[in-house]
């Protein structure tokens, strides 16, 4: 029977970067521990590392990730009227 794959949500590896930047407790402790594997533990503290920048860049992921919702607004209303001229194209022809 295959096992599943475990799902971790981000405050999980986070918990766990955090106690591996410790250093209070070796990896294999840490493995054994949180039920995970060395190696894991060692990739999960390398991207929080990496990504720790973030947290003082002064520009937080939410306004990188910020949509301009009058240009998606406009591009609804384009689209809306491709389809009410390609519906009446389709009557006329007499396919629909």
């Amino acid at each position: 029977m295959k096992k599943s794959r475990r799902k971790f949500d981000s405050s999980f590896k986070a918990r766990v970067a955090v106690e591996a930047l410790k250093e209070r407790e070796t990896l294999s402790e840490l493995a054994l521990r949180f039920d995970l594997h060395p190696t894991q533990i060692s990739q999960w503290k390398q991207e929080f590392l990496e990504n720790s920048a973030i947290i003082f860049d002064g520009t937080s992921v939410e306004k990188e990730n910020e949509v301009d919702v009058s240009k998606l607004y406009d591009k609804i209303g384009e689209l809306e009227m491709e389809k009410d001229f390609l519906k009446k194209s389709l009557r006329r022809l007499g396919i629909s």
